[in-house]
């Protein structure tokens, strides 16, 4: 296996992973004990209780809402919003991977529900994209959550920017999180994008009925009960809480994390280990919806919830005796890891004439 990065639990360095010399065939035996301890099966009434409990968080902000009136401190239920509608996102991918009901199409109108009638992203659009993502998390020319945005995750990719994108991009790890602020523009403008360009979308006039509905509602609301001043700032708080919640909760996983060769060969279980990051801590499966443990989730995606706890206890025992890197840390180091990795790809788009004293011998 050749791996050249440092992958302990706290300190990485960026590598690429170029194929497996002794491909691991262990996961079959990994999924067995999985499923003997019955952490496969589905737990319904959990999410039935986290879907009654967004329930009732959104009836209260619609109370504080309506209470408040035309005052400032709606921006609190904005942002209150922008908290709720990322839990809300939460269920809905997890409704993607079948981790709710056995049926899966009934995962799916429950999926579609909450993506498209109540956070406004659609879902069609998610599972096409998070499904590559899933086959190949990290792999050059596979994986889309690695390709050229505004921020970029190669340097290839870096060094191609110009102009005020290579300003950007020289500073990306810095700016990564004021940028997530765009994000939840960014994440509704692109799926409904996909909406009109894409061929073969599934339910392609259900999801257009569900995201135009609770977008006119939406906005009817907010612009008949506050001033449009008001309105349009309440819109973006909670768009921008979205956007920074959302991005804060899904770049910990995979970020600085070694890159998979495009055209390598990795087996299933190394691709999906070594390329992940669990985030260790008190209440983080709540407040990152389970994804804090990116590698459990990666392996067995329709896992619920619940259940990623135990199923961590099994893997780092398996990856012990097969001598597979592990990776865990903090939440805070996790980004302090994502901070410097964009920063270092971000190099790859300087000037060389950024120097101010090479830049005296700069022609005009």
């Amino acid at each position: 296996m050749t791996v050249t990065a440092t992958l302990g639990p706290v300190r990485k360095t960026t590598a690429r992973i170029d194929g497996l010399d002794n491909p691991t065939t262990t996961f079959a035996a990994l999924l067995k004990t999985v499923r003997e301890a019955g952490l496969l099966q589905r737990r319904t009434g959990f999410y039935m209780l986290v879907l009654t409990a967004l329930a009732l968080a959104l009836g209260g902000l619609a109370t504080g809402f309506i209470l408040l009136g035309d005052s400032w401190f709606q921006l609190l239920i904005a942002a209150g919003l922008g908290l709720i509608l990322t839990q809300v996102a939460f269920v809905a991918h997890e409704a993607s991977h079948r981790q709710i009901f056995e049926s899966g199409p009934a995962n799916d109108r429950l999926g579609r529900i909450l993506a498209d009638g109540v956070v406004g992203i659609s879902y069609a659009w998610w599972m096409t994209k998070h499904t590559r993502h899933h086959a190949n998390p990290n792999t050059v020319g596979k994986d889309p959550d690695i390709e050229i945005d505004t921020i970029s995750f190669k340097e290839e990719d870096a060094a191609k920017a110009k102009g005020l994108l290579a300003f950007i991009t020289r500073r990306q790890g810095y700016l990564f999180f004021p940028l997530l602020t765009l994000e939840g523009i960014n994440l509704h403008f692109r799926s409904i994008l996909t909406l009109f360009t894409t061929e073969n979308v599934d339910k392609r006039w259900l999801e257009f009925t569900l995201i135009g509905l609770r977008l006119s509602i939406y906005l009817a609301i907010l612009f008949t009960f506050l001033p449009v001043g008001m309105a349009f700032a309440f819109l973006g708080v909670q768009m921008a809480v979205f956007g920074v919640y959302m991005g804060a909760s899904f770049a910990p996983n995979h970020k600085g994390m070694p890159l998979i060769a495009e055209g390598a060969k990795v087996d299933f279980l190394s691709k999906q280990v070594l390329t992940s990051r669990n985030i260790r801590g008190r209440g983080m499966s709540y407040f990152m919806g389970g994804l804090n443990y990116q590698i459990e989730h990666h392996l067995f995606p329709s896992m619920p919830r619940p259940h990623l706890k135990r199923a961590r206890e099994i893997v780092i025992e398996h990856c012990n005796t097969i001598g597979v890197t592990y990776t865990e840390t903090t939440l805070v180091r996790s980004y302090a890891i994502v901070v410097d990795y964009l920063n270092r790809v971000g190099l790859s788009a300087r000037d060389p004439f950024d120097c101010p004293m090479v830049n005296q011998f700069r022609r005009p």
